[in-house]
Formats: structure tokens, sequence, C-alpha cells
């Protein structure tokens, strides 16, 4: 693993959604007598506990956890904004003697924070973001993807062509910057930290999409029906709901445009695409030492490496 110059050093631990990254975070955590920061843009949100997996406090295990119920639905909560406050926790944590265990399924939330990659700061344009949503609302989510395809196909090809909000925000962060967002996104800087990649996933693929599948079934057993329906209930159809997987499919459920089984289904499916965009994302990283799932002993075998780079 190439060492990096600075003193500091840190400890992440990636992968796609299902890969068990917070209970070895939890494990580690535990042996270094550290903190944890929550690197998943979901967990952020107050109230979106069940579709999140959001652990609860038994499972935190009396281990600090950062970034989790930091703020509600409505707010909005940039890249930025991560980077600056986790930089801000880790600086007190290295003062402490502390390695700070960074966590989560977000890449961009890694890339800006730990891989060097500096994101240009653009403030929020209401008028602007006003003008795409009407566009959107009159000629069609594919109209705005469109506008946003010409202008970053790259960054246009990385994203879903019905989120709305963030292909808004390409085109904000496009027509501010007056260059592509891809463009902007791979400027690097020095780097800031020594970090220690630890990467979870399986070789077999199948194994991945099953643990997905009953990740899902759990979840509907613990109640992430009823979870969608207050909160579409008390927020109606906000971006942070209609983009997270649980809550968007059910709300299609609750306004009758697919039946139920539909629904479980297609959470199902948008998980299964989501963990493949996500292993796409942190294959590019080729620093992440990679642990199967699937192999007896990953856990005690992740928690060795750490200890091994550490000393």
């Amino acid at each position: 693993m190439n060492k990096k110059s600075s003193p500091h050093t840190v400890i992440a631990i990636v992968g796609p959604t299902g890969s068990g990254k917070t209970a070895c975070a939890i494990e580690l955590a535990k042996k270094l007598e550290t903190e944890i920061l929550s690197a998943d843009s979901r967990q952020i949100f107050k109230e979106f506990d069940i579709a999140t997996a959001k652990p609860t406090k038994e499972e935190m295990q009396n281990v600090k956890h950062h970034f989790i119920d930091i703020i509600n639905p409505i707010e909005e909560y940039t890249v930025a904004n991560f980077a600056d406050e986790a930089r801000n926790i880790m600086n007190e944590l290295f003062n402490k003697g502390k390695i700070p265990i960074v966590a989560g399924g977000t890449g961009l939330y890694f890339r800006i924070l730990l891989e060097n990659y500096d994101m240009p700061r653009v403030a929020p344009n209401k008028e602007l973001r006003q003008e795409l949503q009407e566009i959107a609302d009159t000629q069609g989510v594919e109209k705005i993807y469109q506008m946003l395809y010409e202008l970053d196909p790259e960054i246009a090809q990385k994203m879903h062509p019905n989120n709305t909000v963030k292909i808004i925000r390409a085109l904000e962060v496009c027509k501010t910057l007056n260059m592509p967002m891809s463009q902007a996104q791979k400027i690097k800087k020095e780097p800031e930290y020594n970090v220690i990649w630890l990467g979870l996933n399986s070789e077999n693929r199948q194994f991945l999409y099953n643990r997905t599948d009953l990740r899902v079934d759990k979840m509907i057993e613990a109640g992430v029906e009823k979870e969608a329906k207050l909160l579409y209930d008390k927020y109606g159809k906000i971006s942070s709901l209609m983009n997270t997987i649980a809550y968007q499919e059910f709300i299609e459920y609750f306004d009758g445009d697919i039946s139920y089984e539909e629904c479980v289904e297609k959470i199902k499916q948008n998980t299964r695409r989501y963990v493949k965009r996500q292993l796409t994302w942190f294959k590019r990283n080729k620093e992440i030492n990679w642990f199967d799932i699937k192999n007896n002993g990953y856990l005690e075998d992740l928690c060795k490496k750490a200890l091994e780079e550490i000393s």
C-alpha cells in the first residue's frame, strides 16, 4: 500500500449496501477505542431509520457515531458540508491521539474527503433551480436530463435519468463553473491523510444480491411500509424521500401506481442496481484492500490488516 506523507492516519471501510460495513467498523472501533464517521448520504436524515438500515443504539455498542440523525428531511446537506464537518471531527480525534474510522457506501463522500479530489464550492442558485424544476414539471425530467447530457455526458451516464434533484444540482454546477461537473470533480489536491482503505465485497455477485434481497425482507418485517407512510403523510414528495430506496417505491404503491408485490420487487431490483453502481465506483480506487464477505473470518482478517497497517 502506498503510504502518504501525512502524519495523520484514517481508516476507510467501504463497500456496497448490505456488505457489513457497520459491523466491521464497530468491531474495529472497539479495538482502537476510537469513533466512527458515517459516510452515508441517507443516514444523515432524522426519521429515516429502517429504509437506511441505520444502526440502533444497541448495535452501536457504545461506539460514538457521527453524521447519523443530524438534519431534518427537508433540509439540504451537500458533500462539501460533510467534508468540512468531517475534517473538524477528525482533527479533534487526531488531537486525542485517535485514528478516525470513516465507514459507509456514499462514494462521493469518500472521494472529496479522503481521495484528494477537490469539489469547487457552488452555492445554491434558487432562481436557476426553480427554472429547471419548471422545465422538468412541464416537459418531463427527460428534458433536463438531455440538457445535462449535452453539457456533461460523463456525469449524466452515472446518474439515474429520473433523479431530478441530482440532475438539477449537476446542471447548476456546470452552469455556475462554466465547465462539466465531471471535470470539476477531477481536480486533485495534495494528500491530506494516510488512508488505510478496506473494502467489503464478494466475488460471487449472486451471493451479494441474495444478501440485499434478505435485507429488504427484514426491512419489510421491521415495518418500513409504516415508516414510509408516516414520512409521506408528514412531508409529501420531498426530494430526500423520493430519492431514497424503499421510500420512493412505497410512495408509488401508496399512490396506486404499482401493486404491493411490484413495490417489494422494485425495492429489491433498485437495491441490486445500487449495489452494482457502488461497486463500479469503489473499484476505481486501486488502493482498496478487498475482503470477500463469503469467506468465514473476513471480519478478523479485516481487523488484522488494519492493525498491521497502523503498527
